[in-house]
């Protein structure tokens, strides 16, 4: 599997932009006073860490001399410190913890409403350039907003005990404050240069994970078709063949992190010793009190520890490098997807108007489709597109519904309100029947009880009251795809848009049963075309357009005729 390349210097612009949107929006003013509530309480937590310091230094004195007043007064001042650190503690990690939901939500409302607007989550899709979108707004912007606070915090607890203990240690030995700089610096070091493939690896396992995950999903949305077609091995050597990606990349992974933990172990276990070994010369020949080891000790754990901020954190950072790097990349393919296409091809809006002016429309290969297209839909018609030139209907309905076509020429068209496309495989939203059947900008004029015997007038099978309308479930699983065509009519019939504009609908429900549909879309004064297959009957319409394979087309009037 290759491995991606990722944008440091880019992805570093693009942190300190979302940052800065963050902070300057609607909820920055929330966003701020935690920030600053999260530095006031760090500051606490690094003040009485110090006096931790001096407490257990005293202590252990005390114990060491057999200061029976002295270890009680001690023991009840490191009590007291303690307590005091716990509450500082756990208030600091709620703040965190609020401000990391308030900056998640903030990115996920802003992320989808890119995404679902001006069909930019389509664009994205059909490019290719991005691979599972969904996961990098579900869970990386989640552990985006988690790990940057985390970080920034942990380098201000870092930042914080620097200026507090170096102080400290150098009050007790210059020497032990020079070994722990030399040290850190040379842990830091060593880490980088060992662990630095992890990040690429980390981005394509993310990767291989949503991949296999995708595929074990889109094996159960279809396990009926799989099981009608015998193709269940096909798709378990598929998935199969997914799992072993993920699991070499992840092999991969595993040996560079033992190469790290090698060095990181070591590191971390001498960190008790040296400063020992420093000081207990000193201790030995009576220059030193007993608890100034103790504190020395734990001086020099808590000063490497904050200089040491990459060996402790590597595997998390190089983690948070590969999420920044992936949001980076989702923003950028979502602000590609939203820059207007270059084309000649253009759509008006009008009122109660669709009409083609000029319209030719070419294939990816540049294959003319239909070709200098000028007519108006009247309103009250039923139209069938069809002929030799199937591609050409396709493109049409494409291209009315504003989907990236190549072309030139002009689209008059209502509002999208007042135009309803039925594609041939529906997918009705999540939520209630109503919320699918109605609008919410409609007011329909149908009681529940006419919407649900319009349903069954259809030929909706399942039996339906008017309390299951308002019945929260996934109707795309519940109905079959003929099912869901027949409410997305009922939708059409109930809202009552000026037009509609079907795509293969001969095939869908059959003649009979799509000629009673043309019967009451005309009772509504609602114009329907049906961008149909070749060879279907075309007696249920008022007029017929024919689409030829050479591109040209011909308008056929057979109100006239009859």
């Amino acid at each position: 599997m290759s491995q991606q390349h990722i944008p440091l210097k880019l992805t570093a612009t693009r942190f300190v932009r979302a940052v800065k949107i963050f902070m300057t929006s609607d909820v920055g003013g929330r966003a701020r006073f935690l920030l600053f509530a999260l530095f006031t309480l760090f500051g606490g937590i690094s003040a009485l860490n110090v006096v931790n310091s001096f407490v257990g230094r005293y202590f252990m004195t005390a114990i060491a001399e057999k200061q029976t007043a002295e270890f009680i007064r001690q023991a009840i001042l490191y009590t007291g410190a303690f307590a005091a650190s716990t509450i500082v503690s756990v208030i600091a990690r709620f703040a965190e913890e609020r401000l990391a939901l308030l900056w998640r939500e903030f990115l996920t409302r802003r992320a989808i409403g890119l995404y679902m607007t001006g069909g930019t989550f389509y664009r994205v899709g059909i490019r290719g350039k991005l691979s599972h979108p969904d996961q990098r707004i579900a869970e990386d912007i989640k552990a985006f907003t988690n790990t940057t606070l985390s970080f920034v915090l942990l380098l201000l607890n870092s930042m914080l005990t620097i200026l507090t203990f170096s102080s400290v240690l150098w009050l007790i030995s210059p020497l032990l404050f020079i070994a722990a700089v030399l040290y850190s610096a040379i842990g830091s070091y060593m880490t980088v240069v060992l662990g630095r493939p992890l990040i690429n690896l980390n981005y394509n396992q993310l990767d291989s994970e949503a991949a296999f995950r995708s595929g074990l999903i889109r094996v159960r949305e279809n396990s009926e078709s799989i099981v009608i077609e015998g193709g269940e091995q096909h798709h378990a050597n598929a998935l199969l063949r997914q799992f072993d990606e993920l699991t070499a990349n992840f092999k991969r992974i595993i040996a560079v992190n033992r190469n790290v933990g090698f060095f990181t172990t070591g590191f971390n276990w001498m960190i008790q010793i040296i400063p020992v070994v420093i000081i207990a010369p000193a201790f030995i020949r009576g220059d030193m009190e007993f608890g100034v080891i103790t504190q020395s000790a734990a001086a020099f754990a808590m000063l490497v520890g904050a200089f040491s901020f990459i060996v402790r954190q590597f595997k998390s950072i190089s983690n948070f490098a590969t999420v920044v790097a992936r949001i980076s990349s989702l923003l950028e393919a979502i602000e590609e997807a939203r820059e207007p296409t270059v084309t000649e091809l253009e759509i008006v809006e009008t009122e109660g108007r669709l009409a083609y002016e000029r319209l030719t429309l070419t294939s990816p290969t540049q294959e003319v489709l239909l070709k200098n297209l000028s007519m108006v839909v009247p309103t009250d018609t039923r139209l069938i597109v069809a002929g030799d030139g199937e591609a050409a209907g396709t493109a049409l309905f494409r291209a009315t519904a504003g989907i990236g076509t190549s072309g030139k020429g002009r689209i008059i068209r209502p509002p999208r309100e007042r135009m309803r496309f039925l594609a041939q495989r529906p997918y009705p939203a999540p939520g209630t029947l109503r919320r699918i059947l109605v609008p919410s900008e409609l007011a329909p004029e149908e009681s529940d009880d006419r919407i649900v015997a319009l349903l069954g007038k259809l030929g909706l099978a399942r039996a339906l009251t008017p309390s299951d309308l308002d019945k929260e479930q996934d109707w795309s699983a519940i109905l079959s795809p003929r099912e869901q065509q027949l409410v997305a009519i009922a939708g059409v019939l109930v809202a009552a848009p000026s037009y509609v504009l079907l795509e293969k609908a001969d095939t869908i429900f059959g003649q009979e049963h799509l000629a009673e549909i043309l019967r009451l879309l005309a009772e509504r004064k609602i114009a329907c075309v049906n961008f149909a297959e070749a060879d279907a009957p075309r007696t249920a319409y008022d007029a017929v357009l024919e689409c030829h394979a050479d591109g040209s087309w011909t308008w056929i009037d057979q109100r006239k005729r009859a």
